[in-house]
């Protein structure tokens, strides 16, 4: 910065020789610089006071926006959003794969109560229980007659409740427009959709979300607003679920089982066509979550999904389909299922006591042996053991469109010894979910290759990854078909519909660790039809069910799970448009000759 001397010489000269005074001279620079800072604060003061007079009248303007704003809308509960703004309370429907309606949309109103406005609080409360028994007057009149400036009354109402609310009359009971989800359906398909509720709130709009099943997993998709206009398509036929969970129910209730599950899959696409878990709920109005007692103890839970049971010998299947994979054997390789057999120092025994001797692999299905498939076990090896049933997915839950499926998760062996090599192989020592042991039985219905299961409609078969050959596949069905001809599932049978499939009947397992349960079995039928070109699978699972129709109970599945499953097939295989095989029938009174065709 340049500053101007006070006593410049070049004026300081002049005037000494003119006789005047310097400090003359000095004094006005003083005065002028002395002016120019002065002048200087005060520009800065008035660039001050501008700035801080813009923003008091801009906050100021701001405040009175709001109030305006405020005079005009209706008040809402403090962490609700003010007038609905910014809520999407659009969702896309949920249809069936015929495009029936799952889940829609249905346009209702909310209740909601100024106390400030109202004329007889007591009166009105008193009113208002008469319509909803589930408030309490006493509360609703300490509300009504406090400080409380909002409150929430119902968040949903019936047309009828709704008229009701206003023939009271009371001016501080308002109404607020909004959408809820609507299941038509009632229980059916209930915990595919799991459900939906309320996520931000306003007096004007709500923002359905959703809160189980699908509709909490595809949340993303159906909150869309570019895609709420597209239904989202399920693998589900409705009239099929409806015919799978009527007959379930109906076998749950004769078998006095605690709780059912079935799973019909189709083999080539992977979709589930029906999935059912009893007890039920009804979606329009879910219930709470037990805080108390065990998870499967509420009809929430999802036994097809989230039951993680031992499945006894349904496993059987896969030691023997990896068997003839690896070339140890094949299906007339006679086996020694003689005992005593025992390993590391436990013994292994049969059903009841049985010795089937030297038996054919093919017969250690169709018998159900369990020292028989122990020594194609031991043959095969811990380590491709594990290997097989990792890539059959049973080592993880599965990827599927329900939240609750990844709580699926498969209990393995600790330590995978050589004792458990052989106790998994008859479905013991490693528990699953039905849902895995659907997809593993499909691998064999198609031709060895593993599909994963899925709740969307799918446009043509999927390409999955191949865990045995066709020929292997293709003897495995064979063993399956004589299991419900020959073996444990003779009631599995149906006319004109040739079923194959494997029984499993696993004791559950105590709470507490120490052991097994006697009396109380998880009855698992496998089955595929038709049998000689499967287009679908069809796993029942029973828990806890008890057959007594006889002169002792029977707890097995060949007794409990297998008739159920073959009234199934009965019912829903003319829904899926498979058409029955004629079967000749014996000609009574006619005697064969070499004219006619005999010997």
């Amino acid at each position: 910065m340049i500053r101007t001397p006070l006593r410049p010489l070049a004026r300081i000269l002049p005037a000494r020789a003119k006789g005047e005074n310097p400090d003359a001279i000095e004094r006005e620079n003083i005065r002028l610089r002395r002016e120019a800072v002065r002048d200087k604060s005060r520009r800065r003061a008035e660039g001050r006071l501008l700035v801080l007079g813009t923003m008091f009248f801009c906050a100021f303007g701001v405040i009175g926006l709001r109030m305006g704003v405020m005079a005009q809308t209706e008040p809402s509960e403090p962490r609700a959003s003010a007038a609905g703004a910014g809520i999407l309370a659009q969702r896309a429907d949920i249809v069936d794969r015929k495009g029936r309606i799952l889940a829609t949309n249905f346009d209702t109103h909310s209740l909601y109560a100024q106390p400030q406005q109202m004329i007889e609080p007591e009166k009105t409360a008193e009113r208002l229980v008469k319509i909803f028994p589930d408030l309490k007057q006493d509360r609703l009149v300490r509300d009504f007659t406090g400080k409380r400036k909002f409150l929430w009354i119902k968040k949903k109402l019936s047309p009828e409740q709704m008229q009701d609310v206003h023939d009271i009359g009371e001016p501080g009971l308002l109404f607020g427009p909004r959408e809820m989800r609507l299941y038509p359906n009632g229980t059916l398909a209930a915990h595919v959709l799991g459900g939906a509720g309320f996520g931000r709130e306003g007096v004007h709009a709500a923002e359905v979300i959703g809160v189980a099943g699908i509709e909490k997993y595809m949340d993303e998709r159906l909150r869309d607003p570019a895609q709420n206009h597209e239904p989202l398509t399920l693998s589900l036929d409705l009239s099929v679920q409806a015919a799978v969970e009527r007959v379930l129910a109906g076998g749950m209730s004769i078998m006095n089982a605690k709780g059912a599950a079935a799973i019909l899959m189709d083999v080539q696409t992977g979709e589930i066509v029906s999935i059912a878990s009893l007890p039920d709920f009804d979606p329009n109005d879910r219930p709470r979550p037990l805080v108390q007692g065990k998870a499967a103890d509420s009809p929430l839970f999802n036994r097809a999904v989230q039951g993680v049971y031992e499945l006894g010998s349904t496993f059987k299947v896969f030691a023997a389909a990896q068997a003839l994979q690896l070339g140890l054997v094949n299906a007339n390789t006679i086996i020694d299922t003689s005992g005593p057999m025992r390993v590391d120092r436990f013994n292994i025994g049969e059903f009841n006591g049985k010795n089937y001797g030297k038996i054919s692999v093919s017969d250690i299905i169709m018998h159900s042996s369990n020292r028989g498939t122990a020594r194609l076990a031991l043959q095969i090896g811990a380590e491709r053991q594990q290997e097989f049933l990792k890539t059959m997915g049973f080592f993880q839950p599965v990827d599927f469109e329900m939240i609750e499926a990844s709580g699926g998760k498969p209990l393995l062996p600790k330590r995978w010894t050589k004792l458990s090599t052989v106790t998994v192989s008859y479905g013991h020592g490693l528990s699953a979910t039905p849902l895995h042991l659907a997809a593993g039985y499909a691998a064999i219905a198609n031709g060895g290759r593993y599909i994963k299961p899925t709740l969307l409609k799918q446009a043509g078969p999927a390409a999955g990854e191949r865990v045995m050959s066709a020929a292997v596949a293709s003897e495995m069905r064979t063993m399956l078909r004589r299991v419900v001809t020959e073996g444990t599932a003779s009631l599995g049978d149906v006319p004109g519909y040739a079923v194959g499939g494997k029984t499993g009947s696993a004791d559950k397992p105590r709470e507490d660790g120490r052991g097994y349960y006697k009396d109380k079995v998880i009855a698992t039928f496998a089955s595929m039809f038709p049998a000689n070109d499967p287009k679908y699978v069809l796993i029942v699972t029973l828990d806890e069910a008890v057959e007594t129709s006889g002169d002792k109970p029977h707890r097995t599945a060949g007794w409990t799970a297998v008739p159920i499953a073959s009234e199934i097939v009965a019912r829903i295989a003319p829904l899926l448009g498979i058409r029955p095989a004629i079967e000749p029938a014996e000609l009574a009174g006619i005697t064969l000759t070499s004219f006619n065709g005999g010997d």
